[in-house]
């Protein structure tokens, strides 16, 4: 509360003039310490101090005098003498409250959330219905967890202050968090009433909504049916047009939510508020271009809101801007030092800027501060999969960290316990679109006999274009996902009666692997999407793999059993319009030039010494680097300078930022030899070169992820090409670099090898993936 007065609550007008007759120059000292309050409630906070001090030096030893000061030093920052005086007062009036309550929000605002209450307790015993100590005490027990007990303080706050819009919003948290939605409902929708032009109800109000339509489904209807009513009587109010768009992502319609948004920003364009909700909903649509310029203009209305530069950076890091995004979370982070998802959206974006032992460490950090946060865990599992350092033990116990700290619930029974008859399949996804996981599943999805399989689609994010059509195509009903919560969309799926759910997301940015272990479907396979090692859950049952990804030495890391393929994990589906291959260029050249056009989170700085040792020791050879994240120049130009203090001239290493499909595979027509990063390796990258004719020189480590490179390689015959060793594929670099009649020849029949290997053969592969899946199924229906 920012309350300023001149004759304070508590102390009558008489008990301050009986008080300032005993002063020597008692119209002087008035006259200063009025002129102090106005400049106090101007926020001219060292004028007050000075006013204060000089009606102080004129006699005035007033407590009124004394506690304004306090507050006037609280507010510049002085908290050591405003708490001191603030103490004095209350001692020297025992029974006034106020002294108590400028106590209790000078500790409220530093954090100290239990020294607050016991402060707000003494303002209550002087004075029990005082609204503002109860409101606070009631917030505090909310911070503090306290849902009960917060009640109790804020149905008294409702009783003595029923116009008081915060006490009956504050009770709507308090009850949600207590699981009394319908009630939760009724105390939000009040405070709306009351104020019907703040946002942060309307925000409450749809929080509890949503909570409230798993149990009630009819809640969501009814409220929306009330907003748009609202927005007819008052269609100049933005915080109605902002909690319709909520209201309507919640139903499904993402693009009327974002209409409904931009009109309530176009109603209250300076505000940071309904800005910021703008771009958080344009980023939840995939629309990041868009995102970013609204989070800007956001951020330019409200540079000192920590939670604004988190989200900004968010979005950035998705736009490949690692390096801004960071200086960004180092900002938010000194402002919100205790905020762990700050910590870990710096640990994603230190490890897509290539210091993949900095994001471990970040993301730690994460975890001290948070021991039972889903995001931290997670954001550490992500980030330890790049690493060095990790081991395939280390990876799958922190997947298992994640999994120990998720909501579980039983499998959804076996209906029809029959092995033979046709299995409803359910694809569960944010990445149904021109991506890595399209590119490596849907030719053999589209291979499956449908005679046996019923597909069934289960979208994580909103997408329309070829490779999303041809999802469709093959599924006998779509259901889009992307605005429900886990319970909700695992609600949706065990209403499909899915026989068999295959997450294709992971833990990856639209990824709902956290919905399967609410075990919407009696079994469970993981397959493709941020399959990066086991999934760490137990109500994942299979994985798909290859004897390459799991040979027996390695199945120990692995909770899930194994679907072994009889050639590889994935079937990739060559783009119609890749560019003709090309010959050698080294032929024309003179020279050999390497190439990695893979995320350049995979990159060490243990693989950037080994490059950097093959160009010294081939000192005409070239390196052609392209990445997203290239298309900021502070992240090429630290790469670059990485290569030149390691004695290798510059316009040696050429470095490219993110091209067109098309464009982006006519780069390999400029490489003559590929070189895999290690430990976590190329997976759609490999096959392109592939396709284009470039082999590529691997290096396998324990992970899943470490272990892609292999199985493509072996699949094309191309098993030599993988080295044992750091050293060994130096030196393979080198022996390959020296014979450049067997390159000119390997890349002349490459593309035409790849199409004829199992890497591409989708009628092959859907065989497989059948009597996979059917043997994953006659196991289910024997422990059923």
């Amino acid at each position: 509360m920012n309350l300023v007065w001149g004759v304070s609550r508590g102390l009558e007008a008489g008990d301050i003039a009986a008080s300032l007759a005993l002063v020597p120059d008692a119209a002087q000292a008035a006259a200063h310490a009025a002129r102090g309050v106005e400049q106090l409630a101007e926020g001219r906070y060292d004028d007050a101090i000075a006013a204060f001090r000089q009606a102080h030096a004129a006699g005035d030893r007033s407590p009124v005098l004394r506690l304004n000061l306090a507050i006037a030093c609280d507010r510049t920052g002085d908290r050591g003498e405003a708490r001191f005086l603030m103490r004095s007062v209350a001692l020297d009036v025992p029974d006034w409250d106020e002294p108590w309550l400028r106590l209790a929000e000078s500790l409220r605002a530093e954090m100290r959330l239990e020294d607050a209450a016991a402060a707000y307790d003494q303002v209550l015993e002087r004075a029990p219905d005082r609204a503002e100590a109860l409101i606070a005490l009631g917030a505090i027990r909310i911070q503090l967890g306290e849902p009960i007990a917060a009640q109790t303080l804020l149905v008294r706050a409702c009783g003595v202050a029923p116009d008081n819009a915060e006490a009956w919003g504050a009770l709507g948290l308090a009850l949600m968090m207590a699981g009394e939605l319908q009630p939760a409902l009724t105390a939000l929708a009040t405070a709306r009433r009351l104020e019907p032009a703040r946002l942060e109800f309307a925000v409450h109000l749809f929080a509890a909504v949503e909570r409230c339509q798993l149990v009630h489904p009819d809640a969501r209807d009814k409220a929306l049916a009330l907003t748009e009513m609202e927005c007819g009587e008052q269609p100049a109010n933005p915080v109605a047009h902002a909690l319709r768009a909520l209201l309507l992502e919640l139903d499904g319609r993402r693009d009327e939510a974002l209409d409904a948004l931009e009109a309530a920003t176009v109603l209250a364009s300076d505000s940071a508020e309904l800005l910021a909700l703008h771009g958080a909903l344009l980023a939840r649509a995939l629309r990041l271009s868009e995102a970013a310029p609204v989070l800007r203009r956001a951020r330019a209305l409200d540079p000192e809101d920590p939670a604004l530069a988190s989200n900004l950076a968010a979005v950035l890091m998705r736009l490949h801007h690692p390096a801004e995004a960071c200086a960004l979370l180092e900002e938010a982070h000194r402002k919100m030092p205790q905020a762990e998802y700050v910590l870990c959206n710096a640990a994603t974006a230190t490890a897509s800027r290539g210091r993949q032992g900095e994001a471990v460490a970040l993301a730690r950090r994460a975890i001290r501060l948070a021991p039972a946060s889903v995001l931290a865990r997670r954001t550490l599992a992500c980030v330890m999969a790049y690493d060095d350092a990790t081991s395939g033990a280390a990876l799958s116990q922190a997947l298992a960290d994640v999994a120990r700290l998720l909501p579980h619930a039983a499998a959804a029974p076996i209906i029809d316990p029959d092995p033979a008859r046709r299995l409803r399949v359910g694809l569960v996804s944010g990445s149904f679109r021109t991506h890595p996981v399209g590119w490596l599943t849907v030719a053999g999805l589209e291979a499956l006999p449908r005679e046996g399989f019923d597909l069934v689609g289960f979208a994580s994010a909103g997408w329309n274009d070829a490779m999303n059509r041809r999802y469709r195509a093959i599924t006998s009903s779509w259901h889009d996902i992307s605005a429900l919560d886990d319970a909700a969309a695992a609600a949706v799926i065990r209403a499909a009666n899915i026989d068999v759910l295959i997450d294709l997301g992971g833990y990856g940015d639209t990824g709902r692997m956290t919905l399967c272990a609410l075990r919407p479907a009696p079994m469970q396979v993981k397959w493709v999407g941020m399959q990066f090692h086991c999934s760490g859950l137990p109500e994942i049952d299979w994985i798909i793999t290859d004897r390459w990804e799991t040979p027996p030495e390695l199945a120990g890391l692995y909770g899930e059993r194994l679907l072994t393929m009889p050639d590889g994990y994935v079937c990739y589906s060559p783009p119609a319009d890749a560019p003709d291959c090309v010959a050698l260029p080294a032929l024309e050249n003179g020279f050999v030039t390497f190439g990695c056009m893979n995320n350049w989170a995979k990159v060490t700085p243990r693989v950037l010494d080994v490059w950097a040792r093959i160009l010294r020791d081939l000192p005409d050879a070239r390196l052609r680097l392209a990445a997203q994240q290239f298309c900021e120049a502070e992240t090429a130009d630290s790469v670059r300078a990485t290569f030149v203090a390691a004695g290798i001239e510059a316009e040696r290493v050429l470095i490219g930022g993110p091209k067109p499909h098309r464009e982006f595979l006519a780069e390999y027509n400029k490489i003559d030899i590929a070189l895999d990063p290690f430990p976590y390796s190329g997976g759609l990258t490999t096959c392109e070169a592939l396709w284009m004719g470039v082999p590529t020189i691997a290096l396998p480590g324990e992970i899943f992820a470490a272990r892609h490179s292999l199985s493509h390689l072996s699949n094309v015959g191309l098993a030599d090409w993988v080295a044992d060793d750091v050293d060994s594929y130096h030196a393979m670099a080198l022996r390959r670099a020296g014979d450049l009649p067997a390159l000119a020849a390997l890349r002349q029949g490459l593309r035409a090898r790849t199409r004829a290997s199992p890497l591409c053969d989708s009628a092959r592969f859907g065989r497989g993936l059948a009597r996979a899946l059917r043997h994953g199924w006659a196991e289910a229906c024997r422990r059923a």
